[in-house]
């Protein structure tokens, strides 16, 4: 709280101001367009999957990395991009960000193999680990604290929600009327409007410190080890040896990046940035909303596409409601801000979101989607709305200037890996349960498929459907673990203005 006032007040934020865009509506366009072609990249690919294992040849278990080689190099290296643009300059690492980001969408779009595909996605992963943060901390640069910054979270926090949607269904709309590759093509247009737009931001004084590389290698390696770890994890059942190797790897590697940056001048992750007892509580509850939101959608496509046979642009189509919802929400979660402590916006909005999950829970084989699955979603995606805006405000608050792109880097990571983590853990809970109605439920069903044995494929699709909903009820557990962090942990009150200069 004080911190942000004597910022507020002090004669280089004063003149910082005279930086902010002259052109925001402009500057937010760019920020967004850019949040939207990051984050729709994460489940675009989803529904394509069928095509892309079809035209390449791809088995089963190398099939999941096509999604996951981007969220692991996503997840795992997004501290080193924010690091980067906070040294190097955020709009200069920005555009770079996008320009890698650019080139992989192409390289995967043309792509002859798998081998190249994979090698595609993990590059799209570095780009956006470049981009993301240091779009967010952009945001700190252009915008003013007050009502122009809560305005840009609002619109920053609805592209990151409903990117994600929209990912699925434009995979579907793409995949179905044109090809496969479109859902990676499909970024060309949007990378060369954002690069096109970036002149209109402003850039930031660079911090004179150095990029930990040591630092950075051992933070990255424990996080990609972590959710490779946890991927396998969820393929196995948490066994064997390899996945116990990686949580160990993983373990060594991050107790030594904490180590590191206790200790160095210059780290990569100052680490006061969660001494705030605010702040470390915002970033634990987006981890858990970024656990359950994930989870949701991979369960929910599960659900329409193998229980009620959906096909790829229905399904797609299918989750606008979840869209609607976010897309309404959050810009009246960016008013809410300004008169309310973040605690009573994002707090209720996660206990809405777990509604919907429970509602969802009840979901059978013969569920209609007009009274069942698109309120409920609806109702999920309006509570994840009014959550999204102050847990993106509340986890770069009162960050020093020099230290935003860390702070943006840090909330992002904790999205990615919840999403990997809630994947991988509530699919082997999914999994676990279906076995108890019908052993090998997944397995029994693609064979019923494929012999057109009716009767069986009624009896595996009534087994998943246990295991799906006592999943999204798990996941609605998530919400209200995180709701409940923000009401005993998050103290910060309402978000505060920044006075005018010069007025």
């Amino acid at each position: 709280m004080s911190s942000v006032a004597e910022a507020d007040t002090s004669p280089g934020a004063a003149a910082a101001q005279s930086g902010f865009s002259r052109r925001p509506v402009l500057a937010l366009l760019v920020i967004a367009a850019a949040e939207l072609m990051v984050v729709l990249d994460a489940t675009i690919v989803n529904i394509a999957l069928p095509s892309i294992q079809d035209a390449l040849n791809i088995s089963d278990s190398d099939l999941a990395w096509v999604v996951n080689a981007y969220a692991v190099t996503f997840g795992g290296l997004m501290l080193l991009g924010g690091r980067a643009g906070d040294l190097f300059g955020r709009r200069r690492v920005f555009r770079l960000g996008v320009v890698t980001f650019v080139l992989a969408s192409v390289l995967g779009g043309v792509a002859p193999n798998e081998a190249l595909l994979i090698c595609a996605r993990v590059l799209q992963g570095v780009g956006a680990a470049v981009a993301a943060p240091t779009a967010l901390a952009l945001i700190a640069t252009n915008f003013p604290e007050g009502k122009q910054r809560n305005r840009a979270m609002g619109t920053y926090a609805a592209m990151a929600g409903v990117g994600s949607v929209l990912g699925l269904i434009l995979g579907g709309l793409l995949t179905e009327y044109l090809d496969w590759r479109w859902v990676l093509l499909v970024n060309i247009p949007i990378g060369i409007a954002v690069l096109a737009g970036t002149s209109v931001l402003e850039e930031a004084d660079r911090d004179q410190g150095k990029l930990d590389l040591l630092g950075a290698a051992a933070g990255t390696a424990g996080l990609l080890s972590l959710i490779y770890g946890v991927t396998r994890g969820g393929l196995t059942h948490f066994t064997g040896g390899r996945t116990a190797i990686c949580f160990a790897v993983a373990a060594v590697l991050l107790v030594v990046f904490m180590e590191r940056q206790a200790r160095i001048e210059h780290p990569m992750l100052p680490l006061h940035i969660l001494r705030d007892r605010s702040r470390a509580g915002t970033y634990a509850s987006l981890f858990l909303t970024g656990l359950g939101m994930f989870s949701t959608f991979y369960f929910l496509t599960l659900y329409m596409q193998n229980v009620l046979d959906y096909g790829a642009v229905k399904t797609g189509l299918a989750y606008l409601p979840f869209s609607v919802g976010i897309g309404v929400m959050a810009p009246v979660a960016s008013k809410l801000v300004a008169k309310l402590p973040p605690r009573l916006v994002a707090g209720p909005g996660l206990l809405v979101a777990a509604s919907g999950l429970v509602w969802l829970s009840r979901l059978t084989p013969h569920s209609s989607y007009p009274s069942t699955l698109m309120p409920a979603m609806f109702i999920t995606a309006a509570g994840l709305g009014l959550a999204f805006v102050p847990l993106t405000l509340g986890a770069v608050r009162g960050v020093d200037e020099a230290d935003s792109g860390s702070a943006s880097a840090l909330l992002n990571t904790a999205q990615q890996i919840g999403g990997a983590l809630g994947i991988a853990s509530l699919a082997m809970l999914a999994h676990t349960i279906a076995d108890t109605r019908l052993p090998k439920a997944g397995k029994v069903y693609s064979d019923a498929v494929d012999r057109g044995d009716t009767a069986l494929v009624v009896k595996a699709q009534a087994a998943m459907t246990y295991g799906f909903t006592h999943a999204l009820l798990a996941g609605a557990l998530v919400f209200v673990a995180g709701a409940l962090i923000m009401a005993l942990v998050v103290t910060a009150g309402k978000q505060e203005t920044v006075p005018r200069s010069g007025a």
